[in-house]
């Protein structure tokens, strides 16, 4: 199964990048970050991006608060149902529209805390590199 990111906006935060690179580098399954900058309505280009086919996960604020065990549970069950692909998508400052969380098959939260839509990337990355870890058996992840 591959893991997408699906995010508003160019980080220009170097470390924020970096830290997210390198998670998503080591990941176990193959994940991508891909960065929108829209010209018109953020919803609107996240719609016309979302795959047709495969999972999509709305980073909200609202969403479910999942331990890593958990996600990691998700996404084992997703990928031995055969899925290809889980997207994961983050909005910009405003969140996501309804139009897009009403496409979501899981809606997540990190926490009731509101963190910076950049630092979500990061934390989503390590987040899906756990969840590999998890999934393999390595020792990575200690709960």
């Amino acid at each position: 199964m591959r893991l997408r990111i699906l995010a508003i906006g160019r980080c220009r935060d170097a470390a924020i990048r970096e830290l997210t690179e390198r998670y998503l580098g080591r990941c176990a399954l193959p994940s991508e970050l891909v960065e929108l900058s829209p010209r018109g309505p953020e919803a609107e280009a996240l719609l016309a991006a979302l795959p047709a086919e495969g999972r999509i996960v709305a980073l909200d604020e609202r969403g479910r608060d999942l331990g890593s065990a958990e996600i990691a549970a998700i996404l084992g069950r997703w990928r031995d149902r055969g899925e290809r692909q889980a997207t994961f998508v983050i909005g910009g400052a405003d969140g996501l529209g309804e139009a897009v969380l009403a496409r979501a098959d899981l809606r997540l939260a990190f926490g009731r805390a509101t963190w910076p839509h950049m630092l979500v990337r990061a934390m989503l990355a390590e987040q899906l590199y756990r969840a590999g870890t998890i999934l393999s058996g390595h020792p990575y992840h200690r709960a």
